[in-house]
């Protein structure tokens, strides 16, 4: 048998309004009436009606999410975070999966925004313009990217880009290669920038763009052989999804890693262990991203004062594993 709010009401001994209120406004009742309430509740095994609470508060209690590729890792553990800190929280999420497509994250934004209490856009591939009207449609928080104007949460890639390098160049690298993701990803032009201002400040290190590879495993693939190409003993490779790739098409050339090449990561997602040589990666806290981004909207959605500040960039760390080694010795 269902159990209703009137059910509640009759046996908690007040009114059916007084129900209402504590469950959704519980502010809005004593302390007393409010524990009374959700004891009761609890011992009936009472189950809100989402869809009539959304009428009298306004609220759905369900948040949008938008990524540019779920079979992506990175992208995965960000949604695992996504996931609990709602749950949590007491609402659900709606996952939108564009294929790294401008268009359909535009369109995934427009959609989800008539359907939910705010959406969390993951690595958007969209135009600065698009977001900001996004944001004027809606509650919006920014993942992985920075907007002026808009709650963003970011990783600091340009320090993950610079601990690379102080590594490798440690190892006695001086012909760096780096093997850069999709032209539209913020996160690929804080790097890029980050290694470009860090070779020219460098005395005898050469940065060597290969250009713009798909950030997945065959585009390491295609990238490798320029790599070699380019006369480079280290590749930076944009994920450690392409940096797999890389080190496979070295294995069908008949070159080792780190003996012949040290390649290394960003973002230290299972498949960096997997892989042999274990790769040196940059650690990104994807989890917590995915937390801090759902306290972020909420902060916004339920009118919460917060001291967080307006881009909230989390720390990263190098993890150094087998792919990196010092250079081999070549007359």
């Amino acid at each position: 048998m269902v159990v209703t709010i009137r059910d509640v009401a009759q046996v908690a001994g007040v009114s059916i309004s007084t129900v209402s209120r504590a469950l959704a406004s519980p502010d809005k009742v004593s302390a007393v009436t409010r524990v009374l309430v959700e004891d009761t509740a609890r011992t009936m095994g009472y189950r809100a009606n989402r869809a009539a609470r959304g009428l009298v508060t306004g609220r759905t209690t369900s948040i949008g999410l938008v990524v540019p590729d779920l079979e992506n890792p990175f992208f995965g553990s960000i949604c695992k975070g996504v996931q609990a800190r709602a749950r949590s929280a007491g609402y659900s999420v709606f996952i939108a999966d564009t294929d790294e497509d401008p268009s359909l994250e535009d369109e995934a934004v427009r959609n989800l925004t008539k359907q939910v209490d705010g959406v969390i856009i993951c690595s958007a591939r969209s135009t600065d313009a698009a977001l900001q009207q996004a944001a004027g449609d809606g509650p919006l928080v920014l993942v992985n990217r920075a907007l002026p104007g808009v709650p963003s949460i970011t990783f600091d890639n340009g320090g993950g880009a610079r601990v690379v390098m102080r590594h490798l160049i440690a190892l006695g690298h001086r012909c760096i290669a780096y093997v850069a993701g999709p032209v539209t990803s913020w996160s690929n032009r804080e790097r890029t920038l980050a290694l470009q201002a860090f070779a020219a400040e460098s005395d005898h290190v050469d940065l060597i763009e290969l250009g713009n590879f798909p950030p997945v495993f065959s585009g390491g693939m295609q990238a490798a052989d320029l790599a070699v190409a380019s006369g480079a003993t280290a590749i930076v490779a944009f994920n450690d999804l392409v940096a797999v790739g890389v080190i496979e098409r070295l294995r069908q050339r008949g070159l080792q890693v780190p003996a012949d090449l040290s390649v290394t990561g960003f973002d230290n997602v299972p498949v960096s262990t997997l892989v042999w040589p274990n790769l040196t990666t940059v650690d990104f806290p994807r989890i917590q991203m995915g937390r801090a981004s759902v306290d972020a909207l909420l902060d916004t959605v339920l009118h919460r004062t917060s001291i967080r500040p307006a881009i909230t960039q989390i720390p990263v760390e190098l993890v150094v594993r087998q792919s990196t080694a010092p250079p081999p010795q070549r007359a």
